[in-house]
């Protein structure tokens, strides 16, 4: 299925486009090198690889972040400084550095590791049961060539008094070699018409603050930043905040109305 055989199905829009104007944009899309189709149970093992891989860009992005913290620096000039005064050797103060560096370094992976393991233990361990079996949640994969190469999934929100009204978004992710083609762009307009079929008035999703290509993306695409919080104690130690972002839908009356 091609983006523009997703028009009135799973395409999305951004807010400051009405769904006219998203039928034009899928139109010039139809010849895009990939198309988005609903998650088969075939395709899990290179989801899980596209996912896991996903994840090996940030420690390095986060390693960086971590070292430039004030608290960091006080910690790798003071401990050393410190071993010094008291024992007068430089090596010891080296040794020292080094073993800082290590564990700073080791720090940096815990956080994507440690969300890696939990989403692979609880709703990416079996997609079609957790994304396929109510009314509400999806799971897509943007395909090229015959390779499972993007995706994205949704859930109502677990507030049981605003799961009519909210719509959640997970793991988008996109394999690197095929970033700049305007998958992860074509796949939230998915997420987005999706919502809007089925009557949802936003679209909620959580990013942290160092995916900054996500944060341009959706911001591009209309999404409003609502707040920040810790997803775990070692993305707070690592100084990580989470940005919650909302995207507010159009009422199916005002979308009449723009047509």
């Amino acid at each position: 299925m091609t983006a523009q055989g997703l028009l009135g199905r799973c395409a999305g829009t951004p807010h400051s486009l009405s769904f006219v104007d998203f039928e034009v944009q899928a139109k010039q899309n139809s010849m895009a090198p990939y198309h988005i189709r609903k998650y088969r149970e075939s395709d899990r093992t290179q989801v899980v690889d596209v996912f896991s891989q996903a994840f090996e860009e940030f420690p390095p992005l986060t390693f960086r972040h971590i070292l430039k913290l004030p608290r960091t620096l006080v910690l790798l000039l003071g401990v050393p400084f410190a071993l010094f005064l008291v024992s007068g050797s430089w090596l010891l103060a080296l040794v020292a550095s080094l073993t800082l560096l290590t564990a700073l370094r080791f720090l940096s992976k815990c956080p994507w590791t440690e969300f890696r393991v939990v989403s692979l233990r609880t709703d990416m361990s079996d997609i079609t049961k957790f994304y396929l079996s109510e009314p509400g949640s999806c799971f897509w994969v943007a395909e090229a060539e015959g390779q499972v190469v993007g995706m994205v999934g949704v859930l109502p929100v677990e507030e049981r008094p605003l799961r009519k009204e909210r719509l959640e978004l997970f793991h988008l992710c996109v394999a690197l070699e095929h970033r700049g083609q305007g998958i992860a762009k074509a796949l939230v307009r998915t997420v987005l018409q999706f919502a809007h079929d089925q009557g949802y008035s936003q679209v909620i999703l959580s990013t942290s603050v160092l995916q900054h290509s996500a944060l341009a993306l959706y911001q591009r695409m209309g999404f409003q930043e609502s707040h920040q919080f810790f997803f775990r104690p070692s993305w707070r130690l690592a100084d990580i905040p989470s940005v919650v972002f909302v995207y507010h839908l159009p009422s199916a009356q005002a979308s009449q109305a723009q047509e």
